[in-house]
């Protein structure tokens, strides 16, 4: 993630120790995802079920599920196992996490081992009783997938009403105390939506948006032919970082995020190195900090059936099954040798990537982008949108 917010506009905020904290003595339990000694933030998609059918769905949902999923009790051992292991933090995602009964019930248990609980939802599920639970169970923010106004959101949900029904989801986790942000998937086929959806949140006081870049995986490979050029990402990153500091500057600051393309972040110091920007060494120091990609090592993926992936995309290399062997234990086996040179990706890529000076802020981006276009894993990321120029070739 790249904090747009944070780096161009220097706002404080309530994640910049998991992006920039450095020494894992120093900060809490639940704070050590970007540490040295990082342990995963665990992205676990406790269900392939869902109401919805979205175009770009990673997951392939179904509306109901065909596999097998773990039980409550089985989940419950898996948390144990991630707690004692470290890790700071379990999104439950799906499908729809909301689809499974006993969500509240792991996120409760999640919280109640000292990690924080988060969900990934498509937001028309949450009714206001819905709410008070998720609220009273302590978990810490709902993150509601949005990718446009009404007409555009319907087409990419594949369901009229999906949009009303995210909306109320929206005001019932806010009544609720809850924190709350949107996630918005950019493609040529919503980039226009991008400022309606910035009107949206500050017309709805929504504190947090996190724009992600398209990731060729599973539904979402039907749709490299939408991804933004070069040229459009460029202009699109650009309209974020203006509509940021738009709200910052008339005191109403957001948290604003892009996610799944590492490239903004030399992006956002160049362009803060061109308008002599002061805090642009800062910035750099700041990118330093976050370490760019960080699939198979900072970020990890538990699956409906208790597979092991190094993120929530990379679906085609599972690394074990925590029915069969706990998560700490795969994660922490170097005999796969894709689970030990992800632990060191920037030794192993390729071509332009090899050569950037940015190499260490990147760490290659990403890496399952890669291999869908090219066949080649440790190839260029296409979707990197610097210049050789810019990223000193």
């Amino acid at each position: 993630m790249i904090g747009i917010s944070k780096l161009y506009c220097g706002t404080v905020e309530p994640s910049d120790a998991l992006r920039y904290g450095r020494h894992s003595s120093r900060l809490p339990s639940h704070l050590l995802q970007f540490s040295k000694d990082k342990k995963p933030v665990v992205v676990w998609n406790i269900t392939r079920a869902c109401n919805l059918n979205c175009m770009h769905c990673y997951a392939q949902a179904t509306l109901k599920s065909i596999e097998k999923e773990l039980s409550t009790d089985q989940a419950k051992v898996v948390l144990d196992d991630l707690a004692g292991f470290g890790a700071p933090v379990v999104l439950f995602s799906g499908g729809e996490p909301l689809a499974r009964n006993d969500l509240t019930e792991l996120a409760s248990y999640a919280v109640g081992k000292g990690m924080r609980a988060v969900i990934s939802t498509n937001g028309t599920l949450i009714t206001r009783e819905k709410a008070e639970e998720l609220k009273q169970v302590g978990l810490s923010y709902v993150g509601v997938s949005l990718d446009g106004m009404e007409e555009v959101n319907d087409r990419f949900r594949r369901k009229e009403g999906a949009f009303r029904a995210a909306i109320s989801g929206i005001e019932n986790s806010l009544e609720a105390g809850l924190k709350v942000g949107l996630r918005f998937t950019i493609s040529k086929l919503n980039r226009d939506q991008i400022g309606p959806i910035f009107d949206l949140l500050e017309k709805m006081e929504i504190p947090r948006i996190c724009f992600y870049h398209l990731v060729y995986a599973g539904r979402g490979s039907d749709l490299i032919s939408q991804d933004l050029s070069h040229a459009e990402s460029r202009e699109v990153v650009d309209l974020i970082i203006d509509r940021t500091k738009d709200l910052h500057d008339r005191g109403k600051p957001k948290e604003i995020l892009t996610v799944d393309n590492h490239a903004d972040g030399p992006y956002v110091y160049l362009r803060m190195l061109k308008e002599k920007d002061p805090r642009s060494s800062e910035v750099l120091e700041l990118l330093k900090m976050n370490e760019g990609n960080s699939s198979g090592r900072g970020i990890g993926c538990i699956s409906w059936d208790g597979s092991v992936y190094a993120d929530q995309f990379w679906r085609h290399h599972s690394f074990g099954n925590v029915l069969e062997r706990p998560f700490s234990e795969i994660w922490t086996d170097m005999t796969d040798p894709l689970m030990s040179k992800l632990k060191d990706k920037k030794r192993y890529v390729t071509g332009r990537c090899a050569r950037c000076k940015w190499l260490d802020i990147c760490a290659g981006n990403f890496r399952v982008r890669a291999e869908a276009a090219t066949g080649d894993l440790w190839a260029p990321d296409p979707a990197c949108y610097l210049t050789e120029e810019e990223i000193g070739i």
